[in-house]
């Protein structure tokens, strides 16, 4: 059995509406880095208000953090929470060639998006939204256009229970955190980057305000995207990226 890391709280709920929402009316009371699964969602949220149902058979968790550092330095853990998420995938199927991490927050299976993660400030507080197919994938029709398609981890030969998921990932992910606040951001850019899906390829990033193509040549030490355009390096806070 895996143990449960030390000093984190953990509750489990059949259903809610959202595992950040959850968070959010907790907040009063969390002192300690707290996980939130909830086994059914029927109101979840993504990047930009997106909204989507995480059915049964899924994973829909939120890492709620006492934010200690200024908001740019807490969003770096959008690459501490694909990493650990990339290391419990291969810990369930034994196939690290399977998966890669694009920026800014999705894990791929074989090109297909399985994981997506979504930071949000609480007051005091870093949440951290998770959400896995581990058995189930939306339907093409109701993704946004250009999206990759969705997989689901049994694809890659998985099938594990989203609480037993929950104890694997929050393993990985406190020793990454132990990582990151011991050392900095260089050594999880170093391992995040070892992992990036498409680096030195063409690929395009849409803002609030336009398009940019370029080279994936880099992430900075402050997590932007660097690409490599006619213009020269370009850095990139916050996009969609299209393949």
């Amino acid at each position: 059995m895996i143990p449960w890391p030390e000093g984190y709280g953990r509750r489990v709920y059949d259903t809610l509406d959202s595992t950040l929402s959850e968070a959010a009316r907790l907040q009063q009371e969390l002192t300690a880095p707290t996980w939130i699964l909830a086994l059914e969602q029927t109101a979840a949220r993504g990047r930009r208000g997106r909204s989507w149902t995480t059915p049964r058979g899924n994973f829909a968790a939120t890492l709620m953090m006492p934010r200690k550092e200024p908001p740019g330095v807490a969003a770096l853990r959008s690459f501490v929470t694909s990493l650990a998420l990339f290391r419990a995938f291969v810990a369930v199927t034994g196939r690290e060639d399977a998966f890669a991490l694009k920026w800014p927050n999705d894990v791929l299976l074989r090109g297909g998006k399985v994981a997506g993660i979504l930071l949000e400030s609480v007051g005091d507080h870093l949440a951290i939204g998770i959400g896995v197919n581990l058995a189930h994938a939306p339907e093409a029709s109701t993704l946004e256009a250009r999206a990759l398609p969705a997989v689901t981890l049994r694809e890659a030969g998985a099938n594990v229970a989203a609480e037993d998921f929950l104890n694997i990932l929050a393993q990985e992910y406190a020793g990454l955190e132990d990582q990151f606040t011991t050392y900095g951001f260089a050594t999880i850019r170093s391992a995040w980057l070892a992992h990036a899906a498409r680096l030195g390829e063409v690929i395009t990033a849409r803002t609030m305000r336009d398009e940019i193509t370029g080279v994936f040549e880099d992430v900075d030490s402050a997590g932007n995207l660097i690409l490599r355009t006619r213009d020269g390096a370009v850095p990139i806070t916050a996009a969609d990226v299209f393949f």
